[in-house]
This record gives C-alpha cells, structure tokens and sequence, in this order.
C-alpha cells in the first residue's frame, strides 16, 4: 500500500483494464486524470477474481424464491451468488486499509444501487451488486460511490470530503485514543458538519458531551456510525451560508465596517451563485491570519488538506 496517498478500492475496468464480460472496459477520464495523481488505486475485478473468462458469459441479478441470485444471462446454471458474496469476505484485509471505493454502476456483481434485478424477465432497478453488497456490510462506514455518481458536482464533492475524513478518522484510530483526541477531532471538523445539517451536528456534539463517561472504544464506534451518516447528507447552500456566517461571528469585533461588508457580501454573492464557496472561505482564512482564532485555525472548514483543497477547487 502506499503509504503517501490514500488508499481507495475500484473496479478495475474504470481504469481501462480489459476485465469486462466482453473483454472490454470502462476507462473513465476523470478517475484517471483528475482523482489518480491525489489517490492510491486499488484496482479489482470480482468476477475474474472468481474464475469466469474474458470473454465470458454475461451476469445478472434474479429473484428466485424471494432471494436475489447472481446467474448466467444464457445458462442459468451458472450460479456465482455464493462465489462472489465468498470473494468480498476474502478481501477484507486489505479492504480494512481503504479511505474508499469507487465502483462500476449497474454491475451485477460491483453496482452500489438500482442495478437491474430480474423477475420473469422483467428488469427492476432495486439491486445492488452481490461483491458491493457484502463489502459496504462488512464496512457500512466506508465511503462507496458509483462512477457513474460522480459525475454530479454535489455527489463528487460528498464523496471525496467523506474520503478525506474517513482517512483522517482511521488515522485517529491507528494510535493511543483518547477523549482529548476524539474530543479535538470533533471540534476540527464542527463546521464541517454544520455545512451538511445543522440540527443533526448539535445533536452529535450534545451527544459526544453526554456520553464521556462510556468506554473510549464504544463511543468511537457509536461516534463514526453517526458521523459517517452525518456526512453522507449532501452539504446545502442554506447550510454552507450559515456557517459561513456562523465563523464570520468571532471576527465582529476586529473587522472595520468596510471589510465586514466585503465580507457580507461576497457571502451574500455565493448564495445568488454568483461566486463560488471558496471565494468566501479565501477571504476570511485572510481576515483570520490577522485576527488568529485558535479554534477558527484547526478548523478543517476553513483549513482543509491541500490535496483536498485542491480537487475541491476544481469542482
């Protein structure tokens, strides 16, 4: 694993391996030139993984006796259900060492929803691919997304902050917790949850307040449940303005009337879409090196990696 970047999971033919049933691909322009020189790409194919061919026989998911099954698309006595759902238990060690993973939509076996499931050969799009299944089972906190997702600028943005957070959360978790540290880590990332829901980010901070007296191990476990589904909200005009203005509120008594309706303003601008989110975030990251907040300046909001940072803007 490479230990300079971080470590996400993805279906092999995004990055143009000739994996597919056809022996084709799916190469994806903007996994491989945007998100690559930031991530580490674990590429896999579960269902070369399992033995089938390339060329091979099409898969599809059917419901058969009230159970969704994974058969030949021609010979229905090709049953891989087990074979796969066997393949994503497999992969669990190095799956424990992902910040992510980005899967190839309406696949059988890799579709994160409404991939097609059959029944008396009429298709409904309800499934989810049998080896994406059992991994966002076996880690329901993992940030999973479709390629096909990530072409919406919201979803995209979403995604690669639950990586980066994710990451920062397993770091946490690679040494001597402490409540001090799960404390500090929740106050970086205060705002961060705020710009997603605001009623749900109270209730996680009242929470973490009224639950010091638990075991560390159990309030982590119960914090990232939380925080995880926190986050998976999409972050909403509305709410980024009001944090905004939230943060705004530790520089009243420092800023002179120009630069408070500079500021106002372009707060205001951004919520009429006519600036982008980082022209507010830059301005008052500049009011804060001459005003420092101690609290303001850990802030992941204001302060996020650089590498994050950087995708962020190009969105």
């Amino acid at each position: 694993m490479d230990n300079d970047k971080i470590n996400i999971g993805i279906s092999s033919c995004l990055l143009g391996e000739s994996v597919r049933f056809d022996g084709g691909h799916k190469f994806n322009a903007y996994i491989a030139n945007v998100l690559k020189p930031f991530f580490h790409f674990i590429p896999f194919c579960p269902e070369v993984s399992i033995g089938l061919g390339i060329p091979r026989q099409a898969i599809r998911l059917v419901l058969a006796e009230q159970q969704i099954i994974c058969v030949g698309s021609k010979d229905d006595t090709l049953d891989v259900t087990e074979r796969l759902e066997q393949c994503a238990q497999e992969q669990q060690d190095w799956h424990r060492q992902l910040s992510g993973y980005i899967v190839k939509k309406d696949s059988p076996s890799c579709g994160m929803e409404r991939v097609r499931v059959y029944q008396q050969k009429m298709p409904v799009r309800n499934g989810i691919g049998l080896y994406t299944r059992r991994l966002m089972k076996n880690f329901p906190c993992l940030p999973v997304e479709e390629e096909g997702r990530l072409g919406d600028m919201v979803i995209r943005e979403n995604f690669i902050q639950r990586v980066f957070i994710y990451h920062r959360w397993q770091q946490l978790m690679a040494g001597e917790v402490s409540w001090s540290l799960l404390t500090d880590f929740h106050a970086r990332h205060k705002y961060i949850y705020m710009s997603h829901n605001q009623k749900k980010a109270r209730e996680l901070g009242k929470w973490l307040a009224q639950h010091h007296q638990l075991p560390i191990e159990q309030v982590c476990r119960q914090y990232l449940e939380q925080m995880m589904a926190l986050l998976i909200i999409k972050a909403s005009k509305k709410n980024h303005v009001n944090t905004l203005k939230h943060i705004q509120g530790y520089l009243k008594n420092y800023l002179s009337r120009s630069d408070k309706q500079e500021l106002e303003q372009s707060v205001e601008s951004y919520r009429q879409g006519l600036l982008p989110l980082i022209v507010p975030i830059t301005l008052l990251r500049h009011h804060f090196m001459h005003h420092p907040q101690q609290y303001i300046s850990r802030s992941y909001y204001l302060q996020p990696h650089p590498k994050e940072l950087m995708l962020l803007n190009s969105l």
